[in-house]
């Protein structure tokens, strides 16, 4: 279908006398895109929020309204019934509360009166016989063994990997868990809009560009920039392996 944006886009470029090396190199669109573009090779191109964000890209810098013909494209190309508009993803806080059975305010009173008879009786078996101001050896050789072990082992650390992703510029993101529950289903991310952080064994994410700064357990991934999708695997020990496009998750 001839929607018009291809010769828009061609003519816009012809009038600015620019070959399509010059606008790679400018807006870091590929020529092979940008070609495909102009002739409304639409198949060659990544499709949906990708082509949206090329479009978008490459009119604005021919001086065109990048918005209208991102718009235009996405209404020649939606499926019946309309597409699913694309989502702000907001930080999706830790430990958030389940909706699991909840314990009466009575329970919880008896269980603390409970454990504190416990401590009361556990103290004075441990005094024995004697003086009761003075904790049995058996006792002070616990605490010595406990304070030893504790500085040996640490803080408890949290199980999984930590990941946050903070949006640099535009891009969609899917994300996927260890369990292949999408933690960022497909949405676009605005320039500046972070999600996360999430917890997982290990993650799959595919990146409509590299606007994308990545956070591993609080320390940053090194994510070359690019203006074409990318993909990554995130494994166990939190390093990242690059995914080939048919490898690379697609959230649909």
């Amino acid at each position: 279908m001839d929607t018009g944006i291809g010769a828009t886009l061609r003519e816009a470029r012809t009038r600015r006398k620019l070959d399509l090396s010059e606008v790679e190199a400018a807006i870091k669109i590929r020529a092979r895109f940008l070609q495909a573009m102009e002739t409304e090779e639409w198949d060659a191109l990544p499709g949906g929020a990708y082509t949206r964000g090329f479009i978008r890209t490459y009119a604005s810098y021919l001086g065109l309204d990048g918005e209208r013909l991102a718009d235009d494209y996405r209404r020649s190309t939606a499926p019946p019934g309309g597409e699913k508009p694309p989502q702000r993803v907001e930080p999706v806080p830790m430990g958030t509360r389940g909706n699991g059975p909840r314990i009466p305010g009575w329970a919880l009173v008896v269980m603390v009166c409970l454990v504190l008879v416990a401590l009361v009786v556990g103290i004075g078996l441990a005094g024995g016989d004697g003086d009761s101001s003075a904790p049995s050896s058996a006792v002070k050789d616990g605490r010595k063994r406990g304070d030893r072990q504790a500085s040996r082992s640490g803080p408890a650390s949290r199980p999984g990997v930590a990941l946050r992703l903070a949006a640099t510029a535009e891009v969609w993101v899917c994300l996927l868990d260890a369990g292949a529950k999408p933690l960022v289903d497909g949405e676009i991310l605005e320039e500046g809009v972070e999600a996360g952080p999430f917890r997982s064994d290990r993650y799959e994410v595919a990146l409509g560009n590299g606007s994308v700064t990545m956070f591993v357990d609080d320390k940053q991934a090194p994510i070359p920039e690019s203006s074409s999708p990318v993909g990554y695997r995130i494994n166990p020990d939190g390093e990242l392996s690059s995914l080939e496009e048919g490898e690379r998750p697609d959230c649909e």
